[in-house]
């Protein structure tokens, strides 16, 4: 759930794109290009060098979106794969009631 979530986050702020439609740091009003792996959040440059965020892994948002994206699909594949089995073993247990 959390990583639908930071992919939805994301996919958001990197459809919005363009200078008028970036999201902003609510602390420093600069432009969110940034993503702490530690924290899973978007952060600005300013941040980055903060305290806050100084050790911490940080990568281009657009890099952790893509990376975010993929694992997100993954699931959806598992969940797919397990949604099929399961409607399988459904329809066969119909069939043995009947």
């Amino acid at each position: 759930a959390k990583i639908i979530e930071i992919a939805k986050r994301l996919s958001l702020q990197a459809a919005r794109g363009g200078a008028g439609g970036e999201k902003l740091c609510e602390k420093h009003r600069e432009a969110l290009k940034l993503f702490c792996e530690e924290d899973q959040t978007p952060i600005c440059l300013v941040c980055r060098e903060s305290q806050a965020h100084r050790l911490h892994a940080v990568v281009p948002i657009e890099e952790a979106a893509e990376e975010h994206k993929e694992k997100f699909q993954a699931h959806v594949q598992i969940l797919k794969e397990r949604r099929e089995k399961l409607l399988g073993l459904k329809v066969a247990e119909e069939g043995k009631s009947l």
